[in-house]
């Protein structure tokens, strides 16, 4: 089949249909942020977001026995931490550690040799947040339509997603997702086609008390089972007992079907890497099919996204560097470029 001309695809859609909302497929931090920044342009958008709440991968679930008095206490199980680097990003950050949402966690990290030797590095200043990243993405989700427990199966030329029409639809998530709900002519589909993600299973460790040595958070470098431990007692704030380690991709690739298979491993592994002598209480593991991308796009710095005459868009941290910077950059960023293109 011919491709067709370059131009607005926008008119393959049935003209009768109402074209009232640009539609954001994804509810983690850069379809929220791409979200803010259209209804801050007095453009109006609707997200779709197939689970229960916004957050993506800066998930914090309230776990049951995520607390000692065994009340309910938010974990992170995503990303373990943000860093700042853009201007703009850091009036953002500013904003919420004034309102107590986000705090400056630690600039050192560990990091595990194969032997067990470990050796402290300085970087950059990690944040957190006191509720759970995920608080984050809530506090930019405030006053936005956010349509949850709504699946889509397709997005196609006009654009539409699932037959209703849209300004323009986004797709806020890892390329492989994104690459289930679009096809040729959608260029977007060539975008994200063949693109690898890399799987992570994060599991969360509850002690009846803290008995490891100051972490804060540690990489393990060429280890079998893990990649990185951080101490969510620390990261939160509130010294909770929880350790969060995450997997190896090699070892989440043999568990997709089963993340509880790991835990065992990740116990042992925990426990040898730390010196700990007591196992936890209790453990929960995720799993995240796609954790981060094996090779990021490479974008313009003032581009960090997908977008065509089509007006199907792709934004995410795997348009830049892959960190929750790059996903609120990749989605703000989208937000305004959309907003100088649609008319709703």
């Amino acid at each position: 089949m011919a491709e067709p001309p370059r131009g607005d695809l926008s008119d393959m859609v049935d003209s009768a249909q109402p074209r009232t909302d640009v539609l954001v497929v994804g509810g983690g931090i850069s379809g929220i942020a791409c979200a803010r920044a259209l209804t801050a342009a007095g453009v109006p958008v609707r997200v779709l977001e197939r689970s229960g709440r916004v957050g993506g991968r800066l998930a914090s679930p309230p776990l049951p026995r995520g607390s000692a008095d065994g009340d309910a206490r938010p974990v992170d199980l995503g990303a373990a931490y943000f860093t700042v680097s853009d201007d703009e990003f850091a009036a953002q950050v500013a904003d919420w550690e004034r309102r107590g949402l986000a705090r400056p966690w630690t600039d050192t990290l560990r990091a595990y040799g194969p032997d067990g030797s470990a050796e402290s590095k300085s970087g950059p200043q990690r944040w957190a947040a006191p509720g759970g990243l995920r608080t984050l993405v809530a506090d930019l989700a405030e006053g936005l339509t956010v349509e949850t427990h709504r699946e889509v199966a397709a997005v196609t030329p006009g654009p539409t997603v699932d037959g209703e029409p849209a300004c323009a639809v986004v797709l806020a998530m890892p390329d492989p997702q994104a690459a289930r709900l679009v096809g040729a002519p959608l260029r977007a589909a060539a975008a994200v086609a063949g693109q690898e993600w890399e799987p992570v299973i994060a599991v969360a460790l509850g002690y009846a008390a803290r008995t490891w040595p100051d972490l804060p958070a540690a990489f393990v470098n060429d280890h079998p089972v893990l990649s990185l431990v951080a101490d969510d007692g620390s990261r939160r704030g509130d010294d909770a007992p929880v350790l969060v380690a995450h997997t190896t991709g090699d070892l989440a690739r043999r568990h997709l079907d089963d993340p509880d298979g790991v835990i065992d491993e990740v116990v042992g592994a925990v426990g040898d890497l730390l010196g700990l002598t007591e196992a936890p209480r209790w453990t929960h593991a995720h799993r995240w099919t796609f954790a981060s991308p094996a090779e990021p796009h490479d974008t313009a710095e003032d581009a960090p996204f997908h977008l065509d005459d089509d007006l199907v868009a792709v934004v995410g941290d795997g348009w830049g560097s892959p960190k929750v910077e790059t996903a609120w950059r990749s989605g703000t960023l989208l937000g305004r470029a959309l907003a100088a293109r649609v008319t709703c």
